[in-house]
């Protein structure tokens, strides 16, 4: 089979073996529970609990009228103890809900729905908005908004999104291999919304047991939906799973800079927000629980965990039982590559948590910034075709408007380039700071 792939990149290391041989574990309920109510890019929500309340599993907690936004739902059954700002792994303090288990609740067991293929789009969009569920790939953008597409726009194209092109990341993998007809329950039902010509399931070829799973489906499938999917498998590398970099790798064709996908018919959704829409529509269950990857080269037991949103990092450490036998030196949220370092453990599991990782000293060593050799691998492997040496120069030295026009904006913060410089040069940090800069001075949040 032709492996697809687009121009720059890099190969990590993976260490996806650490946690892909364990089998799926449901991890123990949290208590407390702690639930930011800003999941998601958006407007943030407001509570509709209060403090002292008793809420059920499931039960809104936390809503806003504006259409950019998404509700969250608590996780477990018990009291409210507080509302109250709490440490977020990537905002800083945000307004949380804090809730005490109550031990003695029984399981909620959400109601299936009846005949969900004569339900309309408009009210399968619905389900899908009041479950609040969004991307669970990395940005967590509302899932109804992007399904709702605005008046004299089609999508042509719909592409699955099933790379994991982060390291040690299997989350996506696992929920591949174990949960492929539900996938494909999913995908049919955003086709029935969105009506695209062609739908792509989008793969890497490190993961044979997931492209064997859905072609093994697809094949015994009777169903005229699923049997048009066409699966594909792409070349390992990082970052493929990118939005735009899957795009040109599955068509050829590239998003403009400052363009959305949308604007040239294509759309993108990843496998676990795929999963995520069929228990809204099928079971109305919101999106209260997900399956992240614990991994890292400090503990015995790296796995993937079915783990409750609100559950926080010390939580896992201390109940999960993955003995954690070495001092990390740093604790990730998300991938090595994209995800946030962590100043301390009360941080909570949010609806786009893919994996939380345990570092050492080993793994994550520190180094001294050196002066740049002008080797130009860092645009080599850019996958956006920037000039990170020149646009870090001018961030330097706070020189915006050449920042601007060196494109620092479509800077997608993969890390790519400061993977690869060998003067290890932190250069995804100046692009941030210049990204914030030139939209400061646009006017931008």
């Amino acid at each position: 089979m032709k492996t697809l792939t687009f121009r720059g990149g890099v190969h990590p290391q993976y260490f996806k073996d650490l946690s892909v041989r364990e089998p799926l574990r449901e991890a123990p309920l949290p208590s407390p529970a702690i639930v930011p109510l800003t999941q998601h890019i958006g407007a943030p929500n407001k509570p509709v609990v209060k403090k002292g309340e008793k809420v059920k599993e499931g039960q809104l907690l936390g809503k806003s009228g504006s259409f950019i936004s998404s509700p969250v739902h608590s996780p477990i059954s018990g009291k409210i103890l507080d509302i109250k700002k709490a440490f977020h792994p990537a905002l800083g303090f945000v307004e949380s809900v804090f809730i005490e288990r109550d031990e003695s609740a029984p399981r909620v067991t959400y109601s299936k729905t009846e005949d969900v293929e004569v339900l309309p789009p408009k009210e399968l969009i619905e389900k899908i908005k009041n479950a609040g569920v969004v991307g669970m790939g990395g940005a967590a953008f509302p899932t109804h908004v992007k399904l709702s597409i605005p008046e004299g726009k089609k999508i042509d194209t719909l592409i699955i999104n099933g790379a994991e092109c982060e390291p040690y990341l299997t989350c996506d993998l696992v929920m591949m291999t174990r949960k492929t007809e539900e996938i494909f329950k999913g995908i049919e039902l955003i086709v029935k919304i969105l009506q695209p010509k062609t739908t792509y399931i989008a793969i890497e070829d490190n993961k044979k047991a997931a492209l064997f799973a859905f072609k093994k489906a697809r094949r015994e499938s009777t169903h005229k939906v699923i049997k048009e999917i066409r699966v594909v498998s792409l070349k390992t590398k990082y970052p493929q799973g990118g939005e735009k970099q899957l795009i040109k790798a599955v068509s050829g064709r590239e998003v403009p800079p400052g363009k959305l996908p949308l604007d040239i018919g294509f759309l993108v959704h990843n496998v676990g927000t795929v999963y995520a829409i069929y228990e809204a529509v099928y079971f109305n269950k919101p999106l209260i629980e997900r399956v992240v990857t614990i991994s890292g080269d400090c503990m015995y037991r790296p796995g993937n965990y079915l783990t409750r949103i609100g559950a926080t990092l010390d939580d896992i450490i201390k109940n999960y039982g993955i003995e954690i036998y070495k001092d990390p030196v740093k604790v990730i949220v998300g991938g090595p590559m994209m995800g946030f370092a962590q100043p301390h453990l009360n941080a909570a599991i949010l609806k786009g948590t893919s994996g939380v990782l345990f570092l050492s000293k080993e793994e994550a060593p520190e180094f001294e910034e050196g002066r740049c050799i002008k080797c130009a691998k860092c645009v080599d492997v850019c996958p956006v075709r920037l000039v990170p040496t020149e646009i870090t120069k001018n961030v330097k030295e706070k020189r915006w408007a050449a920042a601007k026009q060196l494109c620092v904006t479509d800077c997608m913060e993969c890390g790519a380039c400061a993977y690869d410089c060998p003067a290890r040069i932190p250069l995804v940090q100046y692009i941030k700071e210049g990204k914030s800069a030139v939209m400061a001075m646009e006017g931008k949040p």
